[in-house]
């Protein structure tokens, strides 16, 4: 590293003096280690600085896939909350959902998920710690690093698209008052989990090489604020104006993470729309389809492996959910409409599974009509969301529906049972937790059953699959809003998922000639996949020219595109014009 000419009680003072900064509830792993002690002290003895090879290796490693997912997990071990602050309501670190989280991205995937087991176990401890802090060091409130060096400046700089800079120092009065500021706006403005945001850094010019980083930058006086895009200098703010600091942060995160060009239209016919779900609420005559179900079962050769016997299986469905469906979807209004039991539900899946595994699928549309009817019961969608898949109704459901469309026979998929399961599945998103549920855990498999539904030669079943498709879009759409306004924050994407679907949808449109009401609510559809789409610029735009989408649609209004006078209502062709002529390349 070099000779120094600094004598031992020199050095000894300024290891004292460095004491009070380099303490265990300032540590991080990647911005404020042992590499950055080591660079300080030899920076303080022979004026130069570790290996490159070295100080980099926070920078090398984040620029991988492997570094770059397990950068969240590594921030949550050592983020703290802000002096005298509630303790919040931590994020679930699982060591089961960090191990799963990107193995993909290294050529060794054990290894990965070992790692990133061991970062989440260390993560989970973090959070659950209610260790005071540091008094010395009460100041300093993650996600803020400390820089004490210009190589830790420089890496910081480097790791950051977005980054603030806070020149300060122990005796500047303006500086404690502006302080607490810069924290908040640290915890509101800070990197979050989609990696979005500013990295925030805070130098004392009077702790370590914080004189010479000031000198470096030109720091005349404290507080000084400095704002960096892609690591060069855009702007400095000098004082303690909360107001001026607030707004040169905006305007920087704005030039890091520009809005959606979406946020710019004028959508009114799109932005009318109602995002809420399409259902399917008719009730049938209940008696009428249990006895048509029962006479499915008589007709039916039994095996003997089943758990339960015809009689058996006709005595729940008549004693245990027929009282039920009849009590919660009377004939007459009601004020007091009972909820399914868990007893009741848990038996009538078991009746479920049983009539599923021996009845043919022509047979089953009559069950699945029943419970096309109980998902409008917030307390059977909450029950559905979380019960086994084996004996999950919507999953026997949906399995026998993607097998029936992969044989190339239509007569081995019949109308009734595909309509009615497509309803069904409407009908989940009456329940805010069964439609996440089917958002991110059976987003393909849905797929698989609505995307062929929606070229069914029966208009019924046609109807009934675009009503499905606006309701996974607009529950897409729902959650981009939020994100827009500032609300959700992981919004379930998946660019592959919604190239499928655009595609679906514009075949779908070009060859509907009959139903305006299937065009609405596709064009609907496609306007809540396309609008503020991340994958809109490079994935979904060039495909829409492709596809040709802004022809297909404008189609639809001309004579003969739907009807022989095209569309006619004027809602619909206002949507249809709006979707083409701005969310259409």
């Amino acid at each position: 590293m070099g000779e120094t000419a600094i004598d031992e009680e020199t050095f000894g003072e300024y290891l004292a003096e460095m004491k009070e900064h380099y303490t265990a509830d300032k540590y991080h792993l990647l911005e404020f280690n042992c590499n950055s002690f080591t660079n300080d002290v030899v920076g303080f003895l022979t004026g130069g600085s570790i290996p490159d090879f070295i100080k980099d290796l926070p920078t090398d490693f984040l620029s991988t896939p492997f570094g770059a997912a397990l950068r969240p997990t590594i921030d949550a071990m050592y983020r703290r909350p802000p002096p005298n602050a509630p303790t919040p309501s931590s994020p679930a670190v699982t060591p089961a959902a960090a191990a799963t989280a990107a193995p993909e991205a290294t050529p060794n995937p054990q290894l990965a998920a070992q790692l990133l087991q061991a970062v989440a176990s260390r993560a989970a401890a973090s959070t659950a710690s209610t260790a005071a802090p540091n008094t010395a060091t009460q100041s300093l409130t993650a996600p803020i690093h400390a820089i004490t060096n210009p190589a830790s400046f420089n890496t910081f700089l480097k790791n950051h698209r977005a980054s603030v800079a806070f020149f300060t120092s122990a005796t500047c009065g303006p500086c404690r008052m502006i302080e607490p500021v810069f924290e908040r706006l640290a915890e509101e403005k800070g990197i979050k989990a989609d990696g979005r945001g500013a990295g925030f850094a805070k130098i004392d010019i009077d702790v370590g090489l914080g004189n010479s980083l000031a000198s470096q930058w030109n720091v005349r006086a404290t507080p000084t604020f400095m704002f960096f895009l892609d690591g060069e200098k855009l702007d400095e703010l000098k004082g303690a104006d909360a107001n001026d600091l607030r707004t040169q942060v905006d305007l920087l995160l704005f030039q890091a993470f520009p809005p959606h060009p979406h946020t710019s239209l004028s959508l009114p016919a799109v932005q009318a729309l109602s995002l809420n779900p399409i259902l399917f609420t008719q009730v049938p005559a209940i008696d009428t389809v249990l006895a048509k179900l029962s006479s499915f079962i008589d007709s039916t050769t039994w095996p003997s492996s089943t758990p339960h016997t015809p009689t058996q299986v006709k005595q729940i469905l008549t004693g245990t959910v027929a009282p039920y469906l009849k009590a919660r979807f009377p004939a007459s209004p009601s004020a007091k409409l009972p909820s399914a039991t868990t007893a009741i539900l848990i038996s009538w899946s078991h009746v479920t599974l049983a009539l599923s595994s021996t009845l043919p699928v022509a047979s089953l549309f009559p069950l699945v009509d029943l419970w096309r009817l109980a998902l409008l019961d917030p307390a059977v969608g909450t029950w559905v969301a979380s019960s086994p898949v084996a004996s999950n109704p919507l999953s026997i459901f949906v399995n026998k529906a993607t097998t029936t469309l992969q044989q190339s026979d239509p007569s081995s998929n019949p109308r009734n049972f595909l309509l009615t399961t497509l309803r069904l599945l409407s009908n989940a998103f009456a329940t805010p937790v069964l439609a996440q549920t089917l958002f991110t855990s059976a987003r393909a498999a849905v797929a698989a059953v609505v995307i062929p539904s929606l070229l069914h030669t029966d208009g019924l079943v046609r109807t009934a699959a675009a009503s499905l498709t606006f309701n996974v879009s607009a529950y897409l759409q729902k959650g981009r809003v939020e994100k827009v306004r500032g609300g959700a924050e992981n919004v379930q994407e998946d660019e592959d998922w919604e190239v499928e679907m655009v595609s679906a949808v514009v075949e779908a449109l070009d060859r509907e000639v009959t139903s305006e009401e299937v065009v609405h609510r596709l064009t609907a559809s496609l306007a809540c996949l396309l609008r503020v789409s991340p994958a809109y610029g490079n994935q979904l735009s060039p495909l829409l020219e492709v596809l040709q989408a802004r022809d297909v649609l404008k189609r639809k209004l001309a004579k003969g595109g739907c009807g022989e006078e095209g569309v006619t209502k004027k809602d619909v062709r206002k949507l249809i014009e709006e979707v083409a002529n701005k969310l259409c390349p």
